[in-house]
Parts: structure tokens; C-alpha cells; sequence
């Protein structure tokens, strides 16, 4: 068990799964972009470590970009969506895969893709880290997964609690069991 802030959290999913995950995710990357060069759209800040251990598997060209959007303050999702970081390449006719840490309701992924409208993309796909399903509340369809988890609080591997946590190796769950959604 670990103290972030006034919450304790336990260990959810480890180290050598999530290497697991991500490793079968860029399989699944590698295999549908061969012989193309996608864009990927990293959703700051929660997926810089999932982003960085992911594109080291990648044996496709790719380029990178990011987009950063805040809803949450402390464990809660204020159901407000801001961004904070906008897209400074050109999209038009170009394949373009966004990444994220996690997706819960869907708010944030609502965001990004009106974000997106703009273009004339050639493709857009979707994939997350971690889906919440029990709240997920879009009609986007999730092209990647790599699993699926609870609606509990977590954190770790670049998710944070008030933006401590980002930097532990696995991710945590909140230790608390009741009344506490993000």
C-alpha cells in the first residue's frame, strides 16, 4: 500500500503486465499501419509513460504530436473540459491515431475529437490504456484497448492524484471501497 496526498492506494496492474499490454497493443499498431505513416496524438499528461514505452515498440514510422486537456481536480471529474495544449501539425490527409491514458465517460475523448473535426483526416482511430466501461458514456468506438478496469480511482504510470504518482512504475488503485467515482 501507498500514501499519495490524504489517499492510500494498492497495487492494481504491475509492472510486467502493463508491458504486456502495451507490448500486444503495438503489435496490433505495427500490424494495421504497415506501410503507412500515422500521426499519433498523445493526450497529455497522464499518457507520457504509456506513450514512451509504446512508441519504443513501434517498427513502423510514425510522428508524434500532443494535445492537453485538464478535467479533473483531485479524484473527481469536474465535468468540464479544458484544453491546455493544442496541435501544432498539419492533418489533412493524413492517417491519425489518438492515444490515451484512460477513458472513463468519455468527456475528455468528446474534446479531443471535435478538436479534430476540423480535418480532412485520411483515418482516425482511437485507443486507450485503460477503459472504464461501467461509465463510458460515448458513441465513439475504441479502436485499441489495452484492458479494461473498474470505475475505481487509479494512479501510476503517469496517471496522478493531484498530480503526485505520475512516476511509480505500476498503477495503484484507491484502497477506499465506496462512494468515491472519478
Amino acid at each position: 500500500m501507498i500514501q499519495i496526498h490524504d489517499k492510500q492506494f494498492v497495487p492494481f496492474i504491475s509492472e510486467e503486465e502493463l508491458d504486456r499490454i502495451v507490448s500486444e497493443m503495438a503489435d496490433r499498431i505495427n500490424r494495421d499501419y504497415y506501410g503507412k505513416r500515422p500521426v499519433i496524438i498523445g493526450i497529455l499528461n497522464g499518457s507520457f509513460m504509456f506513450l514512451s514505452d509504446l512508441m519504443k515498440k513501434l517498427e513502423i514510422d510514425v510522428e508524434l504530436s500532443f494535445l492537453k486537456f485538464s478535467s479533473y481536480h483531485g479524484i473527481q471529474s469536474t465535468g468540464t473540459v479544458k484544453q491546455l495544449i493544442g496541435l501544432a501539425d498539419e492533418l489533412d490527409d493524413r492517417h491519425v491515431l489518438v492515444l490515451e491514458d484512460i477513458v472513463d465517460t468519455g468527456n475528455t475523448l468528446e474534446k479531443i475529437l471535435s478538436v479534430l473535426e476540423s480535418h480532412d483526416l485520411q483515418s482516425l482511430k482511437i485507443g486507450t490504456l485503460l477503459v472504464k466501461p461501467e461509465v463510458f458514456q460515448n458513441k465513439y468506438d475504441l479502436d485499441y484497448v489495452g484492458t479494461e478496469i473498474p470505475d475505481k480511482f487509479v494512479v501510476g504510470y503517469g496517471l496522478d492524484y493531484d498530480e503526485l504518482g505520475r512516476n511509480l512504475k505500476q498503477i495503484y488503485q484507491l484502497a477506499e471501497q465506496g462512494g468515491i467515482n472519478d
